[in-house]
């Protein structure tokens, strides 16, 4: 009985101790359950077809009629073949340019001008997609943008109406994507290779390796466990996409959604003309499912070649 009361009053002492620690836990512990936990309760709303006259919860169940609309619609391949080759192209470009960058910012010598180039290269990551959206159209606004009056003359092309053209905008948006984000991924990186002892690029330099070799052979490495973990997370999303982007960007344009539009897009234009709730929430519980499946397929496959660099 006394080994009973010891043992109990040593873990009350432990608790105590840790107290301060549960405390600082708390706020986001809070944040998680509202904002990621307790709206699941809404996942019910993809089974059922919402009548607002007697309320959410009681409406009838209508099975998975929400889910058959994102398959049976004549837009269901576009927009499906859109979200996924988008987010496959980002994966691939993102992740190369963001590590060139962070290789780049690594050789910069002068502090001043490495934490200068930290902060003009996350500017555009921190830029609302409205502000975005309207710095495109200014390059590519059909009357009076930069392109058409500056870049074409020059070899003699006539304007181009880029808003009306659907064939020009797997590169704008590929190419917008990539100046919003790059500088956020190099960073990334970028922490990545400053925990490097440099001692081994010293030895390398002994050696008589050159930059590549250095590259290939300890930095490339070095970067490994981060760039599995990046491409698995982005793998998670790869069946989202960025609303704004593809949105936005676009300025909404109905000629432009055979390269535009994605599933994201699509559930809220449904979701707009319709107001049907039961639809939407059955679109991003599919987003949802699909990601995780995603998510587990490509760790498996990690895990089978090299085990370590797998999340879990």
């Amino acid at each position: 009985m006394k080994a009973k009361n010891k043992k109990n009053k040593m873990s009350f002492q432990k608790f105590k101790r840790y107290i301060p620690l549960y405390i600082m836990m708390l706020p986001g512990f809070i944040y998680l359950l509202i904002n990621n936990y307790m709206p699941m309760a809404g996942l019910t709303l993809a089974f059922k077809k919402v009548n607002y006259q007697i309320g959410l919860f009681k409406s009838p169940w209508s099975g998975l009629d929400n889910f058959k609309y994102l398959f049976l619609t004549n837009d269901a391949f576009i927009f499906f073949r859109n979200t996924i080759l988008y987010n496959l192209a980002f994966i691939l470009l993102g992740n190369i340019v963001g590590i060139l960058v962070a290789i780049s910012l690594d050789t910069i010598r002068n502090k001043f001008f490495k934490r200068f180039s930290q902060i003009v290269i996350l500017i555009p990551y921190l830029l609302s997609t409205v502000i975005i959206s309207y710095i495109v159209f200014a390059f590519l606004s059909g009357n009076n943008g930069f392109i058409n009056k500056s870049i074409l003359p020059i070899f003699g092309i006539e304007p181009i109406s880029w808003y009306n053209q659907a064939k020009y905008w797997p590169v704008i948006i590929t190419i917008v994507y990539l100046w919003m984000t790059f500088g956020y991924s190099s960073i990334l990186y970028y922490s990545t290779l400053i925990g490097i002892d440099k001692s081994y690029y010293e030895a390398a330099t002994v050696d008589g390796a050159g930059t590549w070799a250095q590259i290939r052979h300890i930095t490339l490495p070095s970067l490994k466990p981060t760039i599995i973990t990046l491409v698995l997370l982005a793998i998670g999303r790869i069946c989202y996409s960025d609303f704004g982007l593809f949105y936005q960007v676009p300025m909404n344009s109905g000629l432009l959604y055979s390269t535009t539009q994605t599933i994201d897009t699509y559930i809220y234009r449904g979701l707009l003309e319709l107001n049907d709730i039961g639809r939407s929430t059955a679109g991003g519980f599919l987003q949802s499912i699909l990601g995780f499946t995603c998510v587990l397929t490509a760790n498996y496959v990690v895990s089978k070649i090299d085990k370590e660099s797998s999340l879990f």
